[in-house]
């Protein structure tokens, strides 16, 4: 799996808005990451970041903008 680049890339608009509305709904992070997994994304660690990807495939979107975790 090829690693990730925590240059700082940018999540399309429509991901990040899924992303904040459901941040707001769940109840902690762990609950976030869950309903992720419902819309084919997952959470993962590299390099003390959080990095949005695709599911199944692993394919990495961008880096997380902390205020949502």
């Amino acid at each position: 799996m090829a690693q990730a680049d925590i240059g700082g890339t940018m999540i399309e608009a429509p991901i990040l808005d899924l992303l904040k509305r459901e941040r707001a709904k769940a109840l902690s992070s762990r609950e976030f990451k869950f309903r992720l997994v419902g819309y084919g994304y997952a959470i993962k660690d590299v390099k003390g970041a959080q990095v949005v990807t695709k599911l199944p495939q692993g394919t990495e979107l961008g880096v997380l903008p902390s205020h949502i975790l």
